[in-house]
């Protein structure tokens, strides 16, 4: 079972690119960060006709998740996160798909910092945190999918000069995700390629990808059930590099 996290920098903007995604990458799971888009807008007959079901949470304009399935429709579980009930921007989108069960998450960016980007950034993380647990608890296949805009390690990005002042590697954002790691959940990508140099985002600007100046942000993270039944995980690189792309690449893990 192949299992895909994808920000797709804008739904309307990128079908086709998703499309030709859908069709040529053999993926059984895709879930979906920043649609832009609202709910009524969501590009539905588009995903059907490549063959998927979809579970969306839109937003117009901004953020977005989905969870899409082949053959099938998920089942919704959970639409936002607990904790604070004020919080109306759509970032977390949790199914169950043949057992499995999958969320959809776009973790706030936190720039510019200080200030209440990054406090609601570090906020986010926690309410992350509980569910996580939660999940944890029910003993049950899970996976943590999505943009979660941390560089996790010094050895996920090309430069840390270049990125040591940004709310992605700050020591606070780290910490958070590697408390996430402690509680029990896996980093897929990082179990594959321990020594780092893996990048799943490449900036329009400054000719990122041509320099090959990425990092790596997009993680799908395994509860203990999942993580035994991990095969591999990988970047489908090459699908950075198309026409109108977005600046993420599909990032992967394949479980038995």
């Amino acid at each position: 079972m192949k299992i895909v996290t994808y920000n797709v920098n804008g739904i309307k903007a990128r079908i086709d690119r998703l499309v030709e995604y859908l069709t040529e990458a053999d993926a059984d799971i895709v879930c979906l960060q920043e649609l832009k888009a609202s709910d009524e807008t969501f590009p539905l007959p588009a995903i059907e006709a490549a063959g998927y079901g979809a579970v969306w949470h839109g937003q117009k304009a901004w953020n977005g998740v989905a969870v899409l399935a082949r053959g099938k429709t998920p089942v919704e579980r959970l639409r936002g996160l607990p904790g604070e009930p004020e919080d109306e921007q759509s970032r977390y989108l949790e199914c169950e798909v043949d057992g499995l069960v999958v969320a959809s998450l776009y973790l706030p960016n936190g720039n510019p910092r200080p200030g209440p980007k990054f406090d609601y950034k570090l906020r986010w993380m926690e309410r992350l945190r509980a569910r996580a647990d939660a999940l944890l608890a029910e003993e049950v296949p899970a996976v943590l999918a999505g943009d979660y805009n941390v560089i996790a390690n010094d050895d996920d990005t090309f430069s840390v000069r270049a990125m040591q002042d940004d709310a992605l590697m700050q020591p606070e954002s780290r910490a958070a995700y590697r408390r996430l790691l402690a509680s029990g959940w896996t980093d897929s990508l990082r179990t594959r390629h321990p020594t780092g140099g893996v990048w799943t985002f490449w900036d329009y600007q400054a000719g990122a990808w041509a320099r090959d100046a990425g990092f790596r942000i997009d993680h799908l993270l395994l509860s203990p059930p999942a993580a035994d039944r991990l095969v591999d995980a990988g970047v489908d690189k090459e699908f950075r590099g198309r026409e109108k792309a977005s600046d993420h690449a599909p990032t992967w893990v394949s479980l038995r």
